[in-house]
């Protein structure tokens, strides 16, 4: 298969990954980070780079964004030497942030008047799996453009769901990480009270692991807590932005919503405690510290890996659709 030239911006923990399995792919990548020592690692590898959004989106078939907010990519897009001015027809941007369903609806449009193709894909299931290539990607957009993408999702990720229209994406990528934030804020009381009781927490983590407890959060989160790194490569700040965006289109459609207002509330305060950048598995730290204990096991790995080989990707399809 003959890859586009694809253009990359974002280089953090999940972009770099990302990056990274295109690279590893054979793909003519070029690309670009306000950090450049990440961009210096990628051109040693035989990446190029571009000196401007502008620039890039002038050198290559798609434009790849991986931003950690919804303000940093429209900058990136909007700006005057940014990726929109550099569009012409027939190229393709491809946005991969987690990003409110309102703004990739906004922006969307500004990068077809140019007659290029808008694709949004966030991808779920944590930066080990970005790293191999196994991550899920969700899709939004026109099925055709789906299409044109997908080789490249291919390589991205392996499970890969097409969702409908332009913001469906976003919309269920937040909705993912609300979960994943519900499922750890629960780990972290049960886990705890579980020390203080004074089970071995080896045991306990099997007990849940084997159980109808168990949760994929569970057999990665729960681990780098039990080692004490708590390293997921995942802070609270994004935590908020992510809940947060979750709980204002639950708002924004009336939902009387309860637990979701109460984790954001959690990770607020514990932000305020100890930092924003706080790794986000040390909400935990609000139940160890009051009852003076430490939630560790023996064994378990300071960050997780994905020991499994890539996959080829491919498109999930749900059951019964029309």
């Amino acid at each position: 298969m003959t890859l586009p030239k694809i253009g990359f911006i974002g280089l953090g923990n999940v972009g770099a990954s990302l990056a990274g399995n295109l690279l590893r792919s054979g793909a003519d990548l070029t690309v670009r980070d306000l950090n450049p020592e990440l961009v210096a690692n990628f051109v040693a590898m035989g990446a190029k780079s571009a000196a401007s959004p502008k620039e890039m989106a002038e050198q290559v078939d798609v434009v790849i964004t991986c931003l950690p907010s919804p303000a940093a990519s429209a900058e990136v897009l909007e700006a005057a030497d940014g990726v929109i001015a550099g569009l012409t027809p027939g190229k393709i941007w491809m946005e991969m942030s987690t990003t409110d369903e309102a703004e990739i609806k906004r922006l969307a449009p500004l990068v077809e008047a140019t007659g290029a193709l808008a694709m949004e894909c966030p991808v779920s299931g944590g930066c080990h799996r970005a790293a191999t290539g196994n991550i899920s990607i969700f899709a939004g957009g026109e099925r055709a453009g789906f299409e044109r993408v997908l080789p490249i999702l291919s390589i991205l990720g392996c499970q890969i769901l097409h969702t409908g229209a332009i913001g469906t994406a976003s919309v269920l990528k937040v909705m993912t990480n609300y979960l994943c934030t519900a499922h750890l804020v629960a780990l972290a009381e049960a886990l705890t009270t579980m020390k203080v009781v004074g089970l071995d927490m080896n045991t306990v983590y099997e007990a849940i692991r084997i159980s109808s407890g168990n949760s994929f959060v569970h057999e990665t989160e729960s681990q780098v807590i039990l080692n004490g790194s708590r390293d997921i490569n995942f802070t609270m700040d994004l935590v908020i932005k992510d809940v947060g965006l979750f709980d204002t289109i639950a708002k924004k459609n009336h939902v009387p919503l309860e637990l979701s207002p109460l984790i954001l509330d959690i990770f607020k305060k514990s932000a305020a405690t100890y930092g924003p950048r706080e790794l986000s598995p040390n909400v935990i730290r609000r139940y160890e510290e009051p009852m003076g204990v430490k939630v560790l096991g023996i064994g378990f790995p300071a960050q997780m890996t994905d020991d499994k080989p890539k996959e080829a990707g491919y498109e999930v399809v749900p059951s019964n659709r029309k």
